[in-house]
């Protein structure tokens, strides 16, 4: 039988694309879309996808529960979202970023009966990505990491971007020291992250989401970048968590152990 997926913020960019991922594999179906800013509409007006479902403004005026629930909205929704799918047994998959560490110890503690992946990125070469700079960390004295979005992200860093260089610290927490002792422009040398990797924000028209990892040794430099050109890139991601969420119990932070990379 397929597996039951709602969408939370259906009508959003995101969301929408989420709804049309979902419609489009023969393993999923499509029972539910919810967003306040659409509710009584069809969601095939906001979403392009055939279905016969309206859009529901909040879950709790869905007549059935969906066994998971996709989440791409922004961080005060999200919370309400994700507590909703802990409180009724439902799992969700969430691409929404910006949660601290209270919010997911909360969400540690709450989903007991359904599960929950927090990615802060659903791109499978965006993931690779973070594995490369992982294993390259231990190799390199100096890095940087560059994130470039489009200019309607509200939060900076990316979750991408922190998360990456998380994994960088905790593969190697002796980089060498930021050598800059004048700053012409405050902020010139971005932020510094854990370990002191230092991380520059990008918002600019144009742009999806884009990141590029520098390393830095002696006489030699590595580079890793992706590049997500649509949001296309992210739904392989997106329906694979979909699909394998039941058999990750708790709280999943990051795709990777769905692709099974260790």
């Amino acid at each position: 039988m397929a597996i039951t997926v709602g969408v939370f913020g259906a009508a959003g960019r995101m969301g929408a694309t989420v709804c049309r991922a979902v419609a489009e594999d023969p393993e999923l179906e499509l029972a539910a879309a919810v967003d306040p800013g659409a509710a009584g509409e069809p969601l095939r007006t906001v979403a392009g996808v055939e279905s016969p479902l309206e859009v529901a403004g909040r879950p709790e005026h869905l007549d059935e529960h969906p066994q998971v629930m996709v989440d791409f909205t922004h961080l005060e929704a999200a919370r309400a979202n994700v507590a909703w799918c802990a409180a009724n047994g439902v799992h969700a998959v969430v691409g929404t970023t910006g949660f601290g560490e209270d919010d997911l110890a909360s969400f540690r503690a709450a989903f007991v009966d359904s599960n929950c992946l927090i990615a802060p990125n659903f791109a499978i070469g965006a993931i690779l990505m973070m594995r490369f700079a992982e294993l390259a960390a231990p190799w390199f004295e100096t890095a940087e990491v560059l994130e470039f979005h489009h200019d309607a992200k509200l939060d900076a860093p990316s979750g991408t971007a922190m998360r990456t260089i998380e994994r960088m610290a905790a593969a190697n927490a002796d980089w060498a020291p930021d050598p800059t002792t004048t700053e012409i422009v405050a902020g010139a040398r971005g932020g510094a992250g854990p370990a002191g990797i230092r991380v520059h924000a990008v918002r600019m028209r144009g742009m999806v989401a884009h990141q590029e990892v520098v390393l830095g040794t002696t006489g030699q430099t590595l580079s890793i970048r992706h590049d997500s050109y649509d949001r296309s890139s992210f739904m392989p991601g997106v329906v694979l968590g979909c699909k394998r969420i039941a058999d990750h119990a708790g709280v999943t932070i990051g795709l990777d152990p769905f692709l099974d990379l260790d």
